[in-house]
């Protein structure tokens, strides 16, 4: 049995790359089970999903614990806890990092074992596609590339999986083609499915439970989202032109995470390590005053 797990953000399209995965998979005549798992549906929150593939009947279910391949979407998961990216991954892993990175500069920069392969999937998007979108389709494909199915299949595979999410059969075709590029383009890493480790057993425990006056919301307990930087969710960010800026404050009205503050002089300013990404914002400026930059390790500080 192939093992894969994708690690993601919200909007990247991990768990839509995990089911061209597994429908090329069955394409091929394989037996493939596919899944996700979410924390906060949210845009930019993390996001795992996992693919079996096997020619015989999948006993396992739930998470993967030892995948043979793990494909992160956003080099960022690799130093978020909440993310658990690390877990199971060892010297025979192939791990393969969306990132502009070649694979000995990404891994001399993380504790992270395993063989590394990247390829900048954003950067071939915004490129190739001309907008901002999720790469779910190259994602797939790079996955399909990396455990041995067929370009036909994987192309398929987008067809329908892309076709249920509603998108245009243009758009579907323009995703093909580039998704064709990253399947022929990505470093190869030979898999060694060879050895499959034992899953270890998970004990079961009782739950126990606080009582209400400590296990429920109270409604004089003090905010903590001040505390709480969303800097590391975002592959985009808004930025400001002030000089495009006529105040209409659509901006400060729309942003869900409260990101953006009004200044005395009634133009708004985005507090970074409150903005997730999600780019609203940009959506609903009337005077194109917002605009997006690619996010980088750098800029996430700020």
């Amino acid at each position: 049995m192939r093992a894969v797990r994708f690690h993601g953000r919200g909007g990247q399209g991990a768990k839509t790359a995990s089911r061209i995965l597994g429908t090329a998979a069955f394409l091929e005549g394989f037996v493939a089970q596919d899944s996700p798992m979410y924390g906060p549906e949210r845009r930019g929150a993390p996001v795992a999903a996992f693919t079996r593939i096997a020619q015989t009947p999948i006993r396992e279910r739930g998470v993967i614990v030892h995948p043979d391949l793990v494909v992160i979407a956003d080099a960022s998961l690799m130093q978020d806890p909440a993310a658990h990216v690390p877990e199971g991954v060892d010297e025979r892993t192939v791990v393969f990092v969306n990132s502009p990175l070649t694979a000995e500069q990404l891994q001399s920069q993380t504790s992270l074992p395993g063989r590394f392969t990247t390829l900048d999937l954003t950067g071939i998007a915004l490129q190739q596609l001309g907008k901002r979108t999720a790469i779910s389709a190259l994602l797939g494909a790079v996955a399909g590339s990396l455990i041995g199915l067929g370009q036909e299949s994987i192309r398929e595979a987008i067809a329908r999986e892309l076709a249920e999410l509603g998108l245009a059969a243009p758009m579907i075709e323009r995703n093909q083609t580039v998704a064709a590029q990253c399947y022929e383009t990505v470093p190869r890493v030979a898999i060694d499915v060879g050895l499959r480790r034992p899953t270890a057993p998970v004990p079961l425990r009782t739950p126990t439970y606080d009582p209400p006056t400590r296990g429920a919301a109270s409604i004089t307990a003090g905010p903590n989202s001040a505390i709480r930087s969303m800097a590391g969710w975002r592959t985009f960010r808004p930025v400001l032109r002030p000089d495009l800026c006529n105040g209409c404050w659509l901006c400060f009205a729309n942003c869900p995470e409260g990101a953006i503050t009004i200044k005395p002089d009634g133009k708004p300013a985005i507090y970074y390590p409150h903005c997730k990404g999600c780019l609203d914002c940009v959506e609903v400026c009337p005077t194109d005053a917002l605009t997006v930059e690619r996010e980088t390790a750098a800029t996430r500080e700020a």
